[in-house]
């Protein structure tokens, strides 16, 4: 009877440890970006659902433009650098590496305004292309990455820890678009 109670033991010990270090602002954090990093069906559907909505592209700019940040989350890393926890609120520190999209958007604009008339103005003209092709093109190039400083925000509501929305800025570093 001893050698079936021991394990159950242990495993029931070892349960109720990892579910109080997996509850910490860290952890929560940790998920959140493994989450993206990993690809996680929430965050597929979430950036259709936002691809979905927006008129400026093409249903086949729109499938370039979801590979091009799958890309971006499959290529960010993190650390975290401090966790703060006071009562039920807590920030946790993190730094970021993405893709350096931002730099590669602004060329892309630059280089438009410079040099309009090497673009489409009507659907007609088969032998330029539009903007939006054009920095889709300059995208997919991007190597270089970028680091950012974020905290994350964390209230803790009858024992769990929850991540507080992310802010319009924060979305726009996780998108290498800050």
């Amino acid at each position: 009877m001893k050698k079936i109670l021991i394990p159950i033991f242990i495993a029931i010990i070892f349960t109720i440890g990892c579910e109080n270090t997996m509850n910490t602002p860290t952890s929560k954090v940790e998920s959140f970006l493994g989450k993206y990093q990993k690809m996680d069906t929430d965050v597929v559907k979430e950036l259709k659902e936002v691809l979905k909505e927006d008129t400026s592209m093409t249903k086949e700019e729109k499938e370039i433009y979801q590979s091009l940040l799958e890309k971006q989350y499959q290529n960010l890393s993190y650390k975290i650098k401090n966790e703060e926890v006071e009562k039920n609120h807590a920030t946790v520190d993190v730094e970021i590496e993405v893709l350096d999209y931002k730099t590669s958007i602004n060329k892309s604009k630059k280089y438009y305004e410079d040099h309009i008339d090497e673009f489409k103005e009507t659907k007609e003209e088969n032998n330029k292309k539009t903007y939006m092709e054009y920095k889709l093109e300059e995208l997919k190039k991007v190597n270089n990455k970028i680091k950012y400083e974020m905290t994350f925000s964390l209230t803790k509501t009858d024992g769990i820890w929850i991540m507080d929305n992310l802010t319009d800025i924060d979305r726009k570093k996780i998108h290498g678009l800050y």
